[in-house]
């Protein structure tokens, strides 16, 4: 009784060890390498670009003092702008098909191109002119807040007047019930 027992031990030990090493043994197709873009805040262009909309973001939260704004947003633009070229350079170095634009290599071509990427960074960011309002502590960081954070009163809605939180008409520019302006103003 003992030697089927050994046996048996023997054949599932050698069953188990053949399926484990087997893979190393046999002869394995090569999968072709996929490619794949690159995410662009992982480029130094779009590093750059972030940390610009970053910081036009703490600027207008109140994070950042103009003249912090000012130095990091020369460091960033001249970073972006040196990304810029280092991509025209590239690109000119490899064959491009011929309905493809000439990049552009011009440093006003350049300067262009991040003010515009900052323009649409600037227009998409959430500003201050979107985020929430409160009455006595200003515009909030937070774009999703119901209350303040820092004084815990409820926030008016972007749709709602800043003074009576009626609801306003699309494309109002002032509140139905009490007349003040949309910007939070009164005319």
């Amino acid at each position: 009784m003992m030697v089927v027992e050994v046996v048996l031990s023997l054949a599932l030990a050698s069953g188990a060890l053949w399926l484990v090493l087997s893979p190393l043994f046999r002869p394995g197709s090569i999968a072709p390498d996929v490619y794949e873009p690159l995410d662009p805040t992982e480029t130094r262009k779009g590093a750059a670009v972030a940390a610009l909309k970053e910081i036009e973001f703490d600027r207008e939260t109140g994070k950042l003092s103009e003249d912090d704004y000012a130095e990091l947003y020369a460091r960033y633009s001249t970073e972006a702008i040196e990304a810029m070229r280092a991509e025209d350079a590239v690109a000119a170095a490899a064959p491009s098909p011929a309905s493809a634009p000439a990049p552009m290599g011009t440093d006003d071509a350049i300067e262009a191109m991040v003010a515009a990427d900052v323009l649409t960074l600037e227009a998409t960011a959430g500003g201050v002119a979107e985020a929430p309002t409160c009455h006595s502590c200003g515009p909030r960081p937070e774009t999703d807040a119901v209350f303040c954070s820092q004084c815990g009163k409820l926030l008016p809605h972007p749709a709602q007047c800043m003074e009576c939180n009626t609801p306003l008409e699309p494309g109002g520019k002032f509140c139905g019930r009490c007349g003040t302006a949309v910007g939070g103003v009164m005319l």
